[in-house]
């Protein structure tokens, strides 16, 4: 038994252990940031219309997706910590035609404006079902609050933009669970929605838009960013740059977990929301009418908590995105655009869709059908890449890693290859 002489030895074990953890815990929150681009406003649409049409059936969808995202988060921040650079950073050194950066980076900007589609409209939809604020002007609204919101990013650094993404993030997970302890649904068939199967070709769309939304592609990106800014830029802290590799990977993976752990919980609810109460309620397979119905089922409180949830997905995911958009074209092409002018400039579609009258959850729904068939852009190179020793040396995936990653490239791509067969077939 060890001897202490005082009061002080006594507790300086316990207390640098609390002071240890308190460190640890002060390297959360890339993840965190991340994270949100798995609960923007697209996921709501794909989640909601999923329970809504289909019940607990693609409840599966909702957890494989979000047990294969813990890995690729894993991996994009990996690769930021260890390389010191983003993926957008190796692939712009690495693709050494000019002109297949040039169409890589096309791709990968189409997939951006894509996520802008989704938040701005969620955002824009919020305003007007708490506000009845106009969806062209609550889409402005959204885009004016995501530069601000990026403005923290670039003048204050990335610790104070986290801390604020973090805020959302806790209004968003009350905003889309609370209805859930209202009403609960039913364990046996949450069960049975485990087993993996479809019913027609609209389930696997909304599968492929579930996908799209929870595996993001600008979340890939953007993690490895978000990594590389906090941890081994020259505008860290120099707090955060004095950890070992192993150790910060050791709290990334902490990191990851929390994020996903909510993410996914958050994901989960919003459909068993639906699929416990919307399911043959009409109009129910639009945000606004499934706000309708919740108003009606389960009271204003439900209702009101559901779109504020939405609102704050739209305010800090169209943040995210918007900084993984940038991070995309200045680490593929070497260019930095203004923030507002890029802002503006990917702002044009959404408010183009909302101006024209499209209707808000299809573009939503349709617009993370395009980020599942942008995964496998980002996600292939991501997974040779961690695999390399050149890259990563010592801290390269073992095998059984870059088995996991390939699995969930194949899985992915398959399931986009069924879509597209059974659109064009009309199976």
């Amino acid at each position: 038994m060890p001897k202490y002489s005082s009061i002080a030895e006594k507790t300086a074990p316990s207390v640098a252990r609390r002071r240890g953890t308190g460190r640890a815990a002060w390297l959360l929150g890339p993840a965190l940031v991340a994270g949100v681009a798995y609960l923007d406003p697209g996921n709501v649409a794909s989640n909601m219309t999923a329970g809504a049409r289909f019940g607990y059936l693609l409840v599966w969808v909702v957890v494989l997706g979000n047990a294969m995202a813990w890995l690729i988060q894993y991996l994009s921040a990996k690769l930021g910590i260890v390389t010191g650079r983003s993926l957008a950073d190796v692939l712009g050194e690495r693709i050494r035609s000019r002109w297949g950066r040039r169409a890589y980076w096309v791709q990968a900007e189409l997939v951006a404006m894509a996520t802008d589609v989704a938040e701005i409209i969620g955002g824009a939809v919020a305003l007007w079902l708490l506000f009845g604020i106009p969806l062209i002007w609550g889409g402005l609204i959204t885009g004016a609050v995501s530069i601000m919101l990026l403005a923290i990013q670039s003048r204050r650094g990335a610790r104070p933009f986290e801390f604020v993404v973090m805020g959302l993030l806790i209004i968003i997970a009350v905003g889309f669970t609370y209805g859930v302890f209202v009403a609960p649904p039913d364990a046996g068939a949450i069960a049975g929605g485990l087993l993996p199967r479809f019913d027609g070709a609209e389930s696997v769309l909304l599968a492929a838009s579930i996908l799209g939304a929870t595996i993001m592609p600008h979340a890939i990106y953007a993690h490895s960013a978000l990594a590389r800014d906090r941890f081994t830029a020259p505008t860290a802290r120099a707090g955060d740059r004095g950890h070992s590799v192993a150790r910060l990977l050791r709290a990334t993976r902490w990191d990851v977990t929390i994020a996903l752990v909510i993410a996914g919980t958050v994901n989960l609810c919003i459909l068993l929301l639906a699929a416990a109460n919307l399911v043959g309620v009409p109009g129910t397979d639009s945000l606004e009418g499934a706000y309708a119905a919740l108003q009606t089922g389960l009271g204003g409180v439900v209702a009101t908590l559901f779109a504020v949830g939405l609102l704050a997905s739209g305010l800090a995911s169209s943040a995210v995105g918007a900084y993984a958009g940038a991070e995309i074209m200045n680490g593929l092409l070497r260019v930095r655009i203004p923030l507002l002018a890029r802002r503006l400039v990917t702002l044009v579609p959404a408010l183009a869709l909302l101006a024209l009258g499209a209707d808000p959850t299809q573009a939503l729904v349709l617009s993370q059908v395009v980020l599942s068939f942008g995964i496998p852009f980002a996600l292939i190179p991501l997974v040779a890449l961690t695999a390399k020793p050149d890259v990563l040396g010592a801290y390269r995936n073992r095998w059984w890693t870059t088995a996991a990653g390939i699995a969930a490239a194949i899985f992915l791509v398959s399931l986009n290859a069924l879509l597209l067969w059974l659109v064009f077939t009309g199976g």
